[in-house]
């Protein structure tokens, strides 16, 4: 059944409203999505998507899709806004009139790590949702097992955030961790190969044999992997640089080590 919001006061809309910023995002777990793609790959992960609003300007379309019968055998709350409210509640230039909450999921590190076989990214304070979404979304694209943030490092849940994942927020397992040397250390004694990009090495990252266990350490943009994580890495290399440019974007350096390690792994399947 559908109901029909029409006041910006509706303690619905208040709520919505509220998930805009971190404090209430942690407070209730919960996070907002908009856009059919990406409300369509929620429900088709299982991602446990509590309510939906939707617009005239999209009814058709998902009449269309069949979509009111697909969530009709879901417990998703369904409310029909307009345009006035839509623009409140939205952080898109041209919203398509979708918008859901959907409720976090929480992730144990020791799940992961207990495996023969694991790849991990760490991100070092990363800052720019756009980085880090992107990020995301290639190291599922390259079959990663998670992705372990490091404190300081911005709220995935970031309304950019998500959008740069492309719906991998609802596939790649994310772990923020608030002792990140901690964690290396607990990676390490698990036979794990950390893995850093520093200028100061000879090795290229095509030039390395990787192992079975492999954590990618990206560094913040502004300032690079901090020195201590570097000192923790046992695998240590570079990105050949042959242009005048004198470094990458961070979520393209990582997306070049991770398909390298893609790449031995399928030659040593073969």
């Amino acid at each position: 059944m559908t109901l029909e919001i029409t006041s910006s006061s509706n303690k619905h809309i208040k709520h919505i409203k509220s998930l805009q910023r971190k404090k209430y995002r942690d407070k209730y777990n919960e996070f907002v999505i908009e856009g059919l793609r990406i409300v369509e790959h929620g429900l088709e992960n299982d991602a446990e998507i509590s309510t939906i609003y939707y617009t005239n300007k999209i009814y058709c379309m998902l009449q269309k899709r069949n979509f009111f019968e697909k969530i009709k055998k879901k417990n998703i709350a369904l409310y029909k806004i307009n345009d006035k409210i839509l623009k409140e509640i939205s952080n898109t230039e041209n919203s398509q009139g979708i918008v859901g909450i959907v409720k976090k999921k929480s992730f144990d590190l020791q799940d992961i790590i207990n495996k023969e076989e694991f790849f991990l990214i760490v991100l070092d304070r990363l800052q720019d949702p756009g980085n880090v979404g992107t990020i995301i979304r290639t190291a599922d694209a390259a079959g990663a097992e998670g992705i372990i943030a490091a404190k300081g490092t911005v709220d995935i849940y970031n309304s950019k955030t998500i959008r740069a994942t492309m719906g991998s927020v609802f596939t790649m397992p994310v772990v923020y961790e608030d002792d990140i040397l901690k964690t290396i250390s607990i990676l390490r004694n698990k036979g794990a190969d950390i893995i850093s990009t520093t200028l100061d090495t000879e090795k290229y990252h095509h030039e390395v044999k990787y192992g079975k266990k492999n954590v990618i350490i990206i560094g913040n943009e502004g300032n690079g992997i901090c020195g201590e994580l570097i000192e923790k890495s046992n695998i240590k290399i570079k990105i050949p640089l042959i242009g005048n440019a004198e470094s990458l974007n961070a979520s393209v350096a990582s997306g070049i080590v991770m398909y390298e390690i893609v790449r031995q792994k399928m030659n040593s399947e073969n």
